[in-house]
């Protein structure tokens, strides 16, 4: 105790005498949570951590590993802002529509005023605000934008907003000669929305839209940036943005977008992917701390776009959810940008010892910066920060407006398309080639930019009742060998067609149940992947179905399980699963867009058999499985025709692909498909693929789209 006392008083004393970045003592450092780490004990597990940690070192590596030069900066700068705005959702900007302000009251504390007022960043979307200031205001002033962290205030039913929480940063602020605009958050503001869609609520569609809720966050601050830039009192040239955690969060995704801002001091609201995704801080953070990485950038690039101007990084050294390590892999990354741009002075660390909580001395940091950086002055600072407000003076609303957006923004703050027909056959040409380019560049771009060597192996082939199985291991990417059950006579002749079968958990089970009645020694164990699951009772009838097929069809029955599937399932705790999900946002992915990536690699195995060469290949799956073997089509020439067996019939059911409903949804990618080679849809449901039967229709090529009553569907 003696010690840590020892050590918040050198801090003081350092802070007298200028700026500094604080070592914390040996052994502080707050150790990552063990069960955030460790995925689970299955095979599946060990090879989805394996990937992770590839993946990201990847990321790491490319990171401001060349750092721009000041003649280089601009267009860097320019290139980079938008790939964020792009992953805020906020491309293209949303219109700056009227404010329509209203201050609906106000109240005095001695030599401070402080506004009750409300506006609307978007018709109908209200931004819930207190804006403090000095009672006597005789020149323009400085201003802050607090962003608030996960601060809920509430009293039974009624939210009074987390704006609530930090009102003693709002009087500092106001008490040393500023104006402080303090904003409630979508989740926690007077009229409550969402910011765990993922986390939480199962809203796996966020991803697909491309919607975050920090950019909402994000767009709320630029507003609140406009009403402070149209008040009377405010220098409009002099502006800093901070927070902490979450608000810390919106302070980065701001300060970066918004030139405006002179000075930022995020605290305790960023940390690099390494401790994100390996580490496991995910798990201890809502939807509104993370970009959707189409870019797959790591942290630093958000930092480093608040260069050149000044930029405090506050944090403390035991906090687990941003550790200190990460801050400063950050940090030394970020440091490189501000010294080839000539502002090192503008660019510093505040670390002090204490868990995620606001000790006095990053108060103290923050007010200084802001006085040094926007009013070019220092003044004495008293911490800790105890004045609070009572909520109840805070409160803006009496009533909730009735017509407000706040609780279903997500709907709609990322438009999602709603593509025209083609009127000609050149449209459609051009349209279908716009497509492939977008998913490959903003749905796929997390797909390996070069091939790995395929390193097929033929691992079991065995026969019984006139039926071969034959099982072939094979490497996806470098951290992910997957596996393939090829079905097929004995019979020494080629097949008239080689059927692949893209499994789900669910078909698996299936493909289990069947053919361990004729390969028990083999199917059982690689459905015991931790040697305790529960394997599928034996199903003759689905076994002798399968075995009349392969001899009446002629053809090869090839049985593929994806990454995360049979042999390689994941984890199968809820909770786990939302966090393994997420992390592949983080880096820029989806389970199901890297489950294309294994259809694609698969055919791939396929085509490179000498005795399969010239043999029609056929992609057929069931539910969201099939929807998989349709994108790898567009993507591995190899395919001769796609079998769509009870598919979703819009991305929103799944399956789970970054963007793409921001440019195409499934009777698109149908007809993107189908205008190439044969579609056959097995479902009971007509009406929504109106849009590829019109598109063929216009190509004359009406017979390539197949529809056929679920009920006709055969066997597996």
């Amino acid at each position: 105790m003696v010690g840590r006392m020892r050590i918040l008083f050198l801090v003081f004393l350092a802070g007298i005498v200028g700026w500094f970045s604080v070592e914390a003592p040996d052994g502080a450092a707050a150790a990552p949570r063990p069960e955030w780490i460790h995925l689970g004990d299955r095979p599946g597990d060990q090879m989805l951590a394996a990937y992770f940690r590839q993946e990201v070192e990847q990321i790491a590596a490319g990171c401001l590993s060349k750092v721009p030069t000041r003649e280089e900066w601009p267009e860097w700068h320019r290139r980079h802002r938008q790939q964020l705005l792009e992953m805020l959702g906020l491309d293209p900007m949303p219109e700056r529509t009227p404010l329509n302000a209203v201050i609906t009251g106000i109240e005095e504390f001695e030599d401070i005023v402080v506004e009750k007022l409300h506006f609307q960043s978007l018709p109908r979307l209200y931004v819930t605000a207190n804006l403090y200031r000095p009672k006597e205001v005789r020149e323009k002033l400085p201003a802050i934008l607090y962003v608030c962290g996960h601060g809920a205030v509430r009293k039974g039913n009624i939210s009074f907003g987390n704006k609530c929480a930090y009102s003693h940063y709002g009087v500092a602020f106001a008490k040393r000669g500023y104006v402080c605009l303090v904003i409630d958050t979508v989740q926690l503001g007077e009229i409550e929305g969402i910011h765990h869609g993922t986390y939480r609520y199962g809203m796996w569609w966020w991803n697909n839209r491309g919607y975050t809720p920090a950019g909402v966050e994000a767009w709320n601050s630029m507003r609140a940036i406009d009403y402070l830039q149209s008040r009377p009192e405010v220098d409009p040239a002099r502006i800093g943005i901070t927070g902490r955690s979450g608000g810390g969060a919106y302070s980065w995704w701001t300060a970066a977008i918004d030139d405006r801002i002179q000075a930022a001091v995020p605290v305790a609201g960023i940390t690099d992917l390494e401790d994100h995704v390996l580490d496991g801080c995910v798990e201890g953070h809502c939807d509104c701390m993370y970009i959707v990485n189409t870019y797959r950038w790591d942290y630093p690039m958000v930092a480093a776009l608040v260069a050149p101007r000044a930029l405090l990084i506050g944090n403390t050294d035991n906090d687990d959810i941003f550790p200190e390590d990460g801050v400063r892999r950050l940090y030394e990354k970020v440091r490189k940008v501000y010294i080839a741009l000539g502002a090192e002075d503008k660019f510093d660390l505040a670390l002090y010892p204490g868990r995620h909580e606001d000790v006095p001395p990053l108060q103290e940091a923050t007010l200084r910066w802001f006085d040094k950086h926007l009013k070019g002055e220092e003044q004495p600072v008293e911490v800790p920060l105890a004045v609070k407000v009572e909520p109840e003076r805070l409160k803006v609303f009496e009533q909730l407006p009735q017509d407000q957006l706040n609780t279903t923004i997500h709907e709609s703050f990322v438009p999602k398309a709603e593509p025209a027909l083609p009127s000609s056959v050149q449209e459609w040409e051009a349209m279908s080639s716009k497509w492939e380019e977008i998913l490959r560049e903003k749905c796929f771009r997390g797909w390996p930019s070069q091939l790995p060597p395929l390193e097929p192996k033929l691992v079991v082939e065995t026969e019984t009742e006139g039926v071969r199985l034959a099982v072939w291991e094979f490497t996806s990417q470098p951290a992910v060998r997957l596996r393939m059950y090829i079905l097929s006579p004995v019979a020494d002749q080629l097949p008239k067609k080689i059927v692949v079968q893209i499994l789900d958990e669910s078909s698996w089970k299936e493909l289990v149940a069947a053919i361990r009645c004729g390969f028990e020694s083999v199917i059982v164990p690689e459905a015991q992947v931790d040697g305790t699951a529960e394997v599928p009772a034996a199903d003759p009838e689905a076994w002798g179905q399968l075995v009349r097929r392969l001899g009446e069809e002629s053809i090869w029955w090839v049985a593929f399980p994806p990454r995360g599937v049979g042999p390689t399932a994941w984890n199968p705790a809820d909770r786990k699963r939302v966090q393994i999900e997420r992390r592949f946002m983080l880096i820029g992915q989806t389970s199901d867009g890297m489950r294309v990536w294994d259809v694609v690699r698969a055919v791939g195995v396929l085509r490179s058999m000498p005795s399969l060469q010239g043999i029609p290949l056929v992609l057929s799956g069931k539910a969201q499985a099939g929807v998989l073997g349709l994108y790898a089509a567009i993507f591995q020439p190899g395919v001769h025709a796609v079998e769509l067996r009870d598919p979703p019939t819009c991305h929103r059911e799944g399956p789970i692909i970054l963007n793409v409903e921001r440019y195409l949804d499934l009777p698109q990618t149908v007809a993107l498909v189908a205008s190439r080679l044969p579609v056959t849809i097995y479902s009971a449901e007509v009406e929504p693929w109106t849009y590829p039967r019109k598109v063929l229709e216009l190509l004359q090529k009406q017979a390539q789209l197949i529809l056929i009553p679920a009920a006709e569907a055969e066997g597996m």
